[in-house]
């Protein structure tokens, strides 16, 4: 029960640095992927979870557009590129092959 207090209290006081939204994610897939919570605290953790996600994907957003706007600022040529989501994938894929203990994090 101790991420439902965290978690009210997160929630209330704003944004979270994306480091502490990482680790609070983190305790609640923990917590999740045990399968020891009754289905009603199941249910708010993993709304908690989602609420945690689109935070971290909004500020780690911000943080690109800054970073495009810093290079624009200096001339420098900005050159994107799609996300290469396999390249993860296959780097996940070798750690776990490496490891007996997988980990989602």
């Amino acid at each position: 029960m101790a991420i439902k207090k965290k978690s009210r209290k997160a929630a209330n006081s704003g944004p979270v640095p994306l480091e502490a939204a990482m680790e609070e994610l983190a305790r609640i897939v923990t917590e999740l992927e045990s399968g020891q919570q009754p289905l009603s605290e199941a249910l708010e953790n993993f709304e908690r979870a989602m609420q945690l996600v689109k935070e971290c994907s909004t500020q780690l957003e911000d943080a690109a557009g800054k970073i495009e706007l810093l290079r624009q600022m200096t001339g420098e040529t900005v050159v994107t590129e799609p996300f290469d989501g396999t390249a993860t994938v296959e780097r996940k894929k070798n750690a776990t092959e490496d490891s007996d203990v997988g980990s989602l994090f």
